[in-house]
């Protein structure tokens, strides 16, 4: 596979690329999904349908109850609840490449189950809740493959790109919405739902060209085929997996922590075992996936078009288009930032700064009536474009990138499963119940917004450990070592080596250095299963 660019000295090729793109998609589906209801609720011919109407050939007379709304909007994430679990199992049955293309196939069913409804609104809620058992699964599957496949100098990068196609899906349907409004009949939100067939039937195509994770692989036996599907990843013909040191190195790696986990089931009830930290990872995970809807993004996104109506915006649609495009554009910034500073520090910064801009939001908002004041309206506007600046640089990716590096592999898949089913659990909550809140306290609801994000960052601080520039096996040693806190994770380093870039340098050139990682990490790994003992445990912190 040719050679495209390096980083940090380590060869990026067209698929370690792909990894990134291609897999992404899986969050273009999610965003396009998240961003399209808000505008779709507001189109005359929805309502006319699915609406309340006390004159059905009267759209001013038709008006969604907020049962009824927060059902249609809601069920979608009651579908991804149920489908960030599903995946837990398929994918460790099936593969993490498999299990991307089945999820795309269950979404395509919901999208066709929307677009039949003709009056029900029941149906069209039945079809977003299908629907969102594929997107659920993607959540979980896609940041696990890219933290699978990818080299740690860009592991972060690429597992951000999930939440970077995120914001295009809203973005690129807020622009869709906007055009198809005009449309008279059906064929305005119908035009919307189908455009969706487009994403899922891509990720579909170019999975079928993509390697499965090396390291599900080693865990079912298929060595072979997990040092070829290694070798494509790392540019490197697969013709020289077999002598090539960089793969050997890392197979060796992989196969010390197979190997110390083998025999061994793990269940749900494994996920909360103290045992090698996985109870405390698990909750952090959940913790994490938890706080990211509680920062109050979803409240932009899921009724930002009715937010500002509200305040006096003469063109919602419009606005959604602003925030959708400082959504996505931030998001680049995003890359950078994670790519560069880690995951702590960006996490704790980013909750302060968007708890802040919340607190003028909501405080703004309160203070005078918005909807008789074109000024205030626009200071709301710019303090949520301020939010989201801050959310989609640190909160929107980090999270993902998180969840995508921080887990064993024994129990990875159904820790991520309930780390993103944490995730979706909230974003069913705010999303169902936002109306009734918004109804009751304003826009004093962003205090309750800026507060949680004020304890996120508090978490992040205490106890979120800084995995950056390692691999999947030095980040599971990292978290066993009782020396090692989270505040002083970002010294730490591999046995043998003083700094990380050493071991990332040593990675990359296929060199060892100092003690054989692969030895200690199987050391540690075996003296760490269920049956080992934690006396026994020997790492270097710096």
């Amino acid at each position: 596979m040719p050679t495209l660019f390096y980083v940090q000295g380590a060869p990026v090729g067209v698929v370690a690329t792909m990894v990134g793109l291609l897999a992404s998609v899986g969050g273009l589906v999610f965003g396009y999904d998240t961003g399209q209801i808000s505008d779709i609720l507001l189109l005359d011919d929805f309502k006319q349908r699915f609406a309340i109407c006390t004159d059905p050939t009267d759209v001013s007379t038709c008006a969604f109850s907020k049962v009824r709304s927060g059902a249609i909007v809601g069920f979608f994430s009651v579908g991804t609840f149920f489908g960030s679990f599903g995946a837990a199992y398929v994918s460790d049955f099936l593969g993490r490449r498999r299990t991307m293309m089945l999820a795309c196939l269950v979404y395509m069913v919901g999208l066709i189950i929307q677009l039949s409804a003709s009056h029900a609104w029941v149906q069209y809620a039945m079809g977003r809740m299908v629907g969102g058992f594929g997107v659920g699964t993607l959540s979980v599957v896609v940041p696990m493959y890219q933290g699978e496949m990818s080299l740690p100098q860009i592991r972060g990068t690429v597992t951000a790109m999930y939440q970077l196609f995120v914001t295009f899906g809203i973005l690129l349907a807020n622009c869709v919405s906007i055009g198809a409004r005009s449309i008279d009949s059906s064929g305005s939100w119908r035009t919307i739902v189908g455009l969706g067939l487009i994403w899922p039937l891509t990720l579909i195509s170019g999975m079928i060209f993509m390697p499965e994770s090396p390291r599900w692989l080693t865990g079912k036996g298929r060595m072979d085929d997990a040092r070829v599907a290694l070798a494509r990843v790392r540019a490197i013909p697969a013709a020289n997996a077999d002598q090539d040191e960089t793969i050997a190195r890392e197979m060796d790696a992989v196969i010390a922590q197979a190997e110390a986990e083998k025999g061994m089931t793990a269940g749900w009830l494994d996920c909360f075992k103290p045992g090698q930290k996985t109870l405390y990872r698990t909750i952090l995970g959940m913790a994490l996936q938890s706080f990211q809807q509680l920062t109050g993004a979803n409240y932009f996104f899921y009724f930002g078009a009715t937010i500002f109506q509200s305040v006096g915006i003469s063109d919602s649609f419009v606005t959604q288009i602003v925030l959708g495009a400082v959504n996505f554009v931030c998001t680049f910034g995003g890359l950078y930032v994670l790519g560069h500073f880690g995951r702590r520090w960006p996490l704790i910064i980013g909750g302060l700064w968007q708890s802040a801009w919340l607190f003028v939001f909501a405080a703004v908002g309160t203070a005078r009536d918005p909807t008789s004041d074109q000024q205030i309206g626009s200071v709301m506007v710019a303090s949520a474009c301020m939010f989201i600046l801050g959310f989609a640089t640190t909160w929107a990716p980090g999270t993902w990138v998180v969840i995508g590096e921080s887990f064993g592999p024994r129990t990875r898949a159904k820790q991520s499963a309930l780390a993103t089913g944490s995730n979706w659990f909230w974003n069913f909550l705010i999303s169902f119940f936002t109306p009734y809140i918004s109804g009751s306290i304003g826009y004093a609801y962003g205090f309750v917004f800026a507060g949680c994000n004020l304890a996120a960052a508090l978490a992040v601080s205490l106890f979120s450990y800084e995995s950056s520039e390692l691999t999947l096996e030095a980040v599971d040693m990292m978290y066993n070592d009782p020396n090692c806190k989270p505040w002083t994770s970002h010294r730490w380093a591999p046995p043998g080596f003083n700094t990380r870039q050493e071991f990332t340098a040593a990675e990359a050139s296929g060199h060892k250095s100092g003690v054989d990682v692969a030895h200690h990490e199987h050391k540690i790994l075996t003296e760490h299963s269920p049956a080992g003992s934690d006396a026994h445990l020997r790492t270097h912190a710096v």
